[in-house]
């Protein structure tokens, strides 16, 4: 996961070049975000879920008619922004219910980092930190509560839940604890999945029921080689099936405001994503 120690040294090894002018442009996301030729007309807004610590502050979007799988997206350590909104949109598109929250509600609402992805890390490091694996839990039975409570949500199919940064963590205890309910999971540069504490993601697997994508930034499997066998050996042992690949870019490729995000990386995660969402949610 985004640390004071490795933040900087991996800037320097996978900054995209054009992120000087795009940053000056003041482009937003949907500048970087291709749309898909079959794309559904989508309905957008904002909302509030209560969840047992608060008032979260969320955006949900679907397509316009019917009712399809919902989807809950945790985003990366920079939170709540324009780009996971226009995610959470393309993904709309393609015939899913979106939910993507605010998961610093507790200190505050939206935007919960100053610049966008281009925060300097240490402002935005104690937030992560106030977050722990119970509140991880709660918070997510509440919003799989909440958008089975949406009529755009097809209630007789799986959910699906993606995390990238320290989203990834939150996204197996997601898996964990509404188990009934995900039938798809993917984490994309996901901090900290596999640990030495009791309470390590990788330790609930057993308790799931999820297909899984699991996308490593090449920078952490460096770091922690060893995780992504662990991480094998979990989910055959459970007996569930899950895509474990190492990508060559650096942790943070996947949202399209990050300095280090990698359009052609991006691009197979993301159709990765939609092949897992497609045939576990059908």
């Amino acid at each position: 996961m985004c640390d004071q120690d490795h933040f900087e040294e991996d800037l320097k090894k996978y900054s995209r070049r054009d992120f000087g002018a795009f940053a000056a442009a003041g482009l937003g996301a949907a500048a970087l975000l291709p749309r898909a030729a079959n794309a559904a007309e989508v309905t957008d807004r904002d909302v509030t879920i209560t969840t047992p610590d608060g008032e979260c502050d969320s955006f949900f979007v679907s397509p316009s008619e019917g009712r399809h799988p919902g989807v809950l997206i945790w985003p990366d350590i920079f939170g709540l922004r324009p780009a996971f909104r226009q995610m959470a949109k393309r993904l709309a598109e393609s015939q899913y219910s979106v939910l993507v929250v605010n998961p610093f509600y507790r200190t505050q609402k939206a935007p919960t980092a100053a610049k966008g992805a281009n925060t300097p890390i240490s402002d935005v490091i104690p937030l992560a930190r106030s977050l722990d694996a119970t509140k991880h839990t709660t918070d997510a039975q509440a919003f799989i509560g909440w958008l089975d409570k949406q009529q755009q949500v097809d209630k007789d199919r799986k959910m699906g839940t993606t995390g990238y940064c320290m989203g990834g963590p939150i996204v197996m205890r997601t898996a964990a604890a509404a188990a009934d309910r995900v039938g798809a999971a993917a984490t994309f540069h996901g901090g900290g999945l596999v640990t030495d504490r009791p309470d390590s993601p990788h330790r609930l697997i057993p308790n799931m029921k999820a297909q899984f994508l699991i996308a490593i930034a090449e920078n952490d499997d460096q770091r922690d080689p060893d995780a992504k066998g662990v991480l094998a050996k979990s989910f055959q042992q459970a007996g569930l099936k899950a895509e474990i690949e190492v990508y060559p870019a650096g942790h943070g490729w996947c949202p399209p405001d990050t300095r280090v995000h990698n359009e052609t990386q991006a691009e197979k995660a993301w159709s990765r994503l939609l092949h897992l969402f497609s045939t576990a949610l059908a």
